[in-house]
């Protein structure tokens, strides 16, 4: 007998939510007991991922905390809307989830793609955010730093030559496929293990809804595009609260090195670096990361506590 239970009936309550006329997927997950004392936690996938990918996250972190895992428009269980597909984009949409379901402080955590939105929403919404764990944090911004100036009008004419739908569809359609999808995600993972038949089911499923080889365009677009992201540097320097970074060691996608460099931009970013450990840290080593982050969020309460304690010395005269 299977006693296995499926990834849907683990990632907790899905519901459907119509955010400004598109239809998009989001979970929840409540503790058992004093919910409504501990900070709530958002959810935000990488790139091709979905509310799927937290399966092994959203349980463990559900005991201690409410837990919300979102599909970004465009991702999952999310219309495959065409429209312009961008950071800011996704940053509203979680932005406007927030002030509907939430309406205090969280703790925004994400993969990849997901750490990016969750920086910029920091960034933009502070009211919103009480503390951020980002995984393996991109930054769009570095190509154009990378790049001399003179050269920018020849790379955007290429990038708009590949994100043509001519060619873009006819290269959904191939990478779609769950072999392919394996193959993909054996260069994301470090742990070949960890490439299961549950975690390509995950992967290959939204890519066939209705509309997603249009939506996988306008998504390929944007990624390529100059205006894709703000610059990680600006926004990591100008944030006042407690950040976490995980980087796996193995990450081919987005390189480790940028991880020490990040740390370098605020005193407040924590950086935690895991061995033997690729792109999706949550999904590899799910035990070490649900931990690590759970206890950061302890650590935040115990300072947040002691610094309750201390006695108001604002009207103090130095003398």
């Amino acid at each position: 007998m299977n006693s296995v239970v499926h990834w849907q009936q683990r990632v907790g309550n899905q519901r459907d939510w119509v955010w400004r006329g598109w239809q998009t997927r989001y979970t929840y997950i409540r503790p058992l007991q004093n919910h409504q004392q501990t900070t709530p936690l958002i959810l935000l996938h990488g790139f091709g991922a979905s509310i799927g990918h937290w399966r092994h996250n959203l349980e463990v972190l559900g005991e201690h905390h409410t837990v919300y895992a979102l599909d970004m428009l465009g991702f999952g269980a999310s219309e495959k809307a065409c429209v312009n597909y961008g950071i800011q984009l996704w940053v509203e949409q979680v932005y406007d989830f927030w002030k509907t379901f939430i309406r205090q402080p969280v703790v925004l955590i994400g993969n990849s793609l997901g750490s990016l939105v969750s920086l910029a929403a920091a960034a933009t919404y502070p009211e919103m955010v009480q503390g951020v764990v980002m995984m393996s944090l991109p930054d769009p911004s570095l190509e154009q730093e990378a790049i001399p100036a003179f050269l920018h009008p020849v790379v955007a004419t290429i990038k708009n030559i590949v994100a043509s739908p001519l060619l873009m569809k006819p290269l959904f359609y191939f990478f779609r496929r769950p072999n392919i999808l394996r193959r993909w995600a054996a260069i994301a993972y470090a742990n070949p293990e960890a490439i299961t038949d549950e975690l390509v089911e995950i992967l290959a499923g939204p890519p066939q809804d209705r509309g997603s080889a249009r939506a996988f365009s306008a998504l390929f677009k944007a990624t390529i595009s100059a205006n894709f992201g703000m610059s990680v540097k600006s926004m990591l320097s100008n944030l006042t609260i407690p950040m976490l970074l995980i980087w796996g060691k193995k990450d081919k996608f987005v390189p480790p090195a940028l991880a020490h460099e990040f740390a370098q931009y605020n005193e407040n970013l924590q950086l935690l670096t895991i061995e033997d450990v690729g792109h999706c840290p949550h999904d590899e080593n799910p035990e070490i990361i649900n931990q690590a982050i759970l206890d950061w969020i302890n650590s935040l309460s115990d300072r947040q506590s002691k610094d309750n304690s201390l006695p108001d010395t604002s009207s103090a005269q130095n003398f």
